[in-house]
């Protein structure tokens, strides 16, 4: 913990040094003066969770004061934006949440919440590929193939989901129209459910977590044939990505990001991203998030408010152009 505790003590006085650039009219001296809860839009023990605590635990480690994790889940993760996007703007209310955010208006009619205006995106925390798979009865041996297989005959091929506007139902919806083919959605409601349905053929391929499908693929009782993400997974490299298996123009990422209140001082904000970065970048984190295939990101506020933007463009057009719209 020497490294982190080094490289934490750096990244607080960069972010002081940046915010008296910016101006003196918000000092980030004595933040945190009180412990920061941190709102996490899933329930306890999911992909977003474990991401959450980890960074919690190393923020908590870099402020001496706690950071506390609160699982609201629930509508998609709108729950917990809202309670954010009304908290006070001061740093002490934050939100960790999944790419599911940048879909949500596309998604979802009359929400509390503008997210363009009232949501402040802080940092690009980490990112994991998907995989694609298919049950064993499937002939197709590629992505190439599965692609041939649907467009031949598309009532030979469901797909299943974890639901709808899910990350595996979006992430399908977004290979479907890369693709230009039409295959039914059966959702479910979970994971779990839709692995089972998997593999007892109830559906014919499933885009899900890797922890959710390879154990299955080791048995034969799933055939994986990529991963979704641009390139390809530490813990599977013989497996190719879609791109490389037979889609191109296909990448799909799920990513967990840190946000706060819109309103929030630059400063702050700025004070937040440096140790987020400092965190992410220590040798230790790096390998306990290697060990969930979770890769650390980072990176700028600005890099990530332009990511922002290009996945909420990207999502409505998928969304809106699949008809896709929330129970």
């Amino acid at each position: 913990m020497k490294t982190l505790s080094i490289a934490l003590a750096a990244a607080t006085l960069i972010a002081a040094h940046g915010a008296s650039a910016q101006g003196k009219s918000h000092s980030t001296a004595g933040f945190p003066v009180k412990p920061v809860r941190l709102l996490v839009a899933s329930a306890a023990g999911g992909g977003t969770d474990i991401n959450a605590r980890m960074l919690a635990g190393g923020l908590t480690a870099a402020w001496t004061q706690q950071v506390v994790v609160d699982n609201r889940s629930g509508a998609g993760g709108t729950i917990a934006t809202d309670i954010v996007a009304k908290s006070q703007p001061d740093g002490h209310t934050l939100l960790f949440q999944s790419l599911g955010i940048s879909y949500a208006p596309a998604l979802y009619k009359n929400l509390p919440f503008d997210v363009k205006r009232d949501i402040a995106p802080v940092a690009l925390v980490a990112a994991q590929p998907f995989v694609m798979a298919v049950h064993p009865g499937v002939p197709a041996k590629s992505v190439a193939e599965f692609i041939q297989l649907a467009k031949k005959d598309p009532d030979q091929v469901r797909y299943g989901s974890g639901g709808v506007g899910g990350a595996s139902h979006l992430g399908t919806a977004l290979l479907l129209a890369t693709a230009g083919i039409n295959i039914t959605h059966v959702p479910y409601k979970g994971t779990g459910p839709a692995v089972t349905a998997l593999l007892g053929n109830e559906v014919q391929m499933l885009i899900g977590a890797m922890a959710s499908v390879a154990p299955h693929a080791k048995s034969g009782r799933v055939r994986m044939l990529a991963v979704t993400g641009s390139k390809r997974s530490a813990m599977m490299p013989g497996l190719p990505t879609v791109r490389e298996a037979g889609l191109p123009g296909y990448s799909f990422d799920v990513w967990y990001g840190l946000f706060a209140p819109a309103k929030t001082p630059r400063a702050i904000v700025q004070k937040i991203n440096a140790d987020t970065n400092a965190f992410l970048n220590d040798p230790e984190t790096r390998k306990q998030f290697a060990r969930a295939d979770v890769e650390p990101m980072g990176g700028s506020v600005k890099a990530f408010e332009d990511y922002m933007k290009t996945e909420m463009l990207r999502w409505a057009k998928v969304i809106n152009e699949a008809g896709i719209r929330a129970n």
